[in-house]
């Protein structure tokens, strides 16, 4: 039986608490100038480290792409650009679906690791991840993010039915 690894995220802000209010949830350059730190290990060996990521717009990338796995009943490629960053380089983080199996792929790796992960594996850890987020960036701001998703910078992806 082969063996797939596992992955752990961690994701720790690095804006204080005041840094975004309802008031401001249309002002763009306030929604990106919200950041955190965000770390992936595979196999608990640190994978990629992003400092000061844009974490409202990654929420964002996260949160539709679950709506996409849901709504085309399949599991869509995932691919976080920001829009403050070239894309020509690639997307920072991407799962790349393929059968059963799926690639977690970054621009920035700190190591080369194995990841080719179990499919409903990674994506679980993926979603989890999208309401822990969701969770934690509500409490810690507090705000509701259903009043920013309009506001925040968004690379519209293809998704496929």
């Amino acid at each position: 039986m082969n063996e797939y690894p596992k992955v752990k995220y961690g994701f720790t802000f690095t804006s204080t608490p005041d840094a975004i209010s309802r008031q401001k949830r249309k002002d763009v350059p306030t929604i990106l100038s919200v950041e955190a730190t965000f770390s992936i290990w595979i196999n608990d060996d640190l994978y990629v480290r992003v400092e000061e990521m844009a974490i409202l717009e990654f929420y964002k990338s996260l949160a539709k792409w679950v709506q996409a796995n849901q709504k085309y009943k399949r599991i869509q490629e995932f691919h976080y650009f920001t829009i403050e960053h070239d894309e020509r380089e690639g997307a920072i983080i991407s799962l790349l679906p393929f059968g059963d199996k799926a690639r977690l792929k970054t621009i920035w790796p700190e190591q080369e690791l194995y990841n080719v992960f179990e499919l409903k594996y990674i994506v679980e850890q993926l979603t989890i991840v999208e309401a822990d987020l969701r969770k934690e960036i509500e409490h810690y701001f507090d705000i509701n993010l259903t009043h920013f998703m309009n506001h925040i910078p968004y690379r519209i992806a293809e998704w496929r039915a």
